[in-house]
């Protein structure tokens, strides 16, 4: 049994950090009288930008309404087909199916759960029109090989970031464009959150021009531009766009999470490091794999169980439950999903299956305390006898 006392509520798996900074611009936002998409939000992309080191960035509702304006933005139509991981939560999916393309999923590295640059090739057809990657749970994928292919047989490439924020590849933040567009997510189980919204990046100054303009109706003059004119000024819209707008209230809690967004990360880094010394000890649960060069931002702390685990991992999760301890899955497979499984993937997909019954993820998160750490190691111990 753990020698750590348990604690008085159920350790979550994940927890957004908000500090008395979130609240008092949240605050002065709702004071302002503009609390719709204005002044915050831009002042949100700007910093954002120079965060990440893109050109621009684009602030939108959510990472799924963001990828959904890349497609349309990029020209993904009907009949097309985007090349894209199973292994992934399923909005990466659908929102090529809401520009009328076919997802077709690729394998992964079963190392990294990152797509494979080799599977990428063999799955690329005269219908083939562009690569969606996706940066598993913060772990880069690798967008060198990647961009090499997708420029080789002129495809799209667009990143599916959504868990990517403060994430590096050799040296360069995610987000600083190793493609077309890179989409974020602010959702309350990323490290940065504004509760919803999302964020998409790019270096092409007239298509983030584009991207607000559908964000909003397909509007040309935003609401600020008009209510800082000094004449009067009249919108068109030259084409149907969405209401996938981020409000300024939701920017305000960002730019303040952006602001300690550095010191999240390492804080969760040093976590990272002591589930990951304590799984070497334990031996049948797998760390997570950092290749060289790749800097994780654990977004989230996905273990694989390995060959000789003591139980499934089903069972793993219900034991540490019934201890306080909430877990979640590893990533799902898309394809196993209702939408999807009109084809039969599993045999073009073996790691992806393998992945998604294997692993688990351990709570981590800001205000994690390395006593309840220490009792959700204790705990595992006790599993392997």
């Amino acid at each position: 049994m753990s020698t750590t006392a348990k604690p008085a509520t159920t350790i979550p798996v994940a927890k957004p950090f908000f500090g008395l900074e979130e609240e008092q611009a949240l605050l002065a936002a709702l004071r302002s009288g503009w609390v719709s998409q204005g002044p915050r939000v831009a002042e949100f992309e700007k910093r954002f930008a120079e965060y990440v080191g893109a050109n621009h960035a684009v602030a939108v509702s959510s990472c799924t309404t963001a990828l959904h304006l890349a497609m349309l933005a990029s020209g993904i139509k009907e009949g097309d087909e985007v090349l894209c991981p199973s292994l992934s939560f399923i909005a990466t999916a659908n929102c090529i199916r809401y520009v009328g393309a076919e997802p077709v999923f690729v394998d992964i590295d079963p190392l990294t759960y990152n797509v494979d640059p080799n599977r990428v090739e063999e799955a690329i057809t005269s219908r083939t029109r562009a690569i969606l990657v996706v940066h598993q749970i913060g772990l880069a994928a690798p967008m060198k090989e990647l961009a090499e292919i997708a420029t080789r047989r002129g495809l799209v490439l667009i990143e599916d970031a959504a868990c990517a924020i403060g994430s590096e590849y050799f040296g360069e933040k995610i987000g600083r464009p190793h493609s077309l567009m890179g989409c974020f997510s602010f959702h309350p189980r990323k490290i940065l959150s504004t509760g919803e919204g999302g964020m998409i990046t790019t270096n092409d100054g007239a298509l983030a021009t584009r991207l607000r303009r559908l964000r909003q109706h397909g509007m040309t003059t935003s609401d600020l531009a008009r209510h800082g004119a000094s004449k009067v000024t009249f919108e068109s819209y030259d084409e149907v766009g969405y209401n996938y707008r981020m409000t300024d209230l939701q920017a305000a809690i960002g730019l303040e999470q952006l602001r300690r967004l550095d010191d999240m990360l390492e804080r969760r880094r040093y976590l990272a490091s002591r589930y990951t010394s304590a799984l070497h000890k334990i031996g049948w649960l797998q760390a997570p794999h950092e290749p060289s060069g790749y800097r994780h931002n654990f977004q989230s702390y996905m273990a694989r169980l390995a060959p000789d685990a003591p139980m499934h991992r089903d069972d793993v999760m219900q034991t540490l439950l019934d201890q306080g301890i909430s877990t979640r899955r590893g990533i799902m497979a898309s394809h196993s999903e209702a939408p999807y499984a009109d084809k039969d993937w599993s045999s073009r997909l073996p790691e992806t299956e393998r992945a998604t019954r294997e692993t688990i993820i351990l709570p981590l998160f800001h205000q994690m305390t390395e006593q309840d750490q220490d009792y959700v190691i204790e705990c595992l111990q006790t599993i392997g006898g």
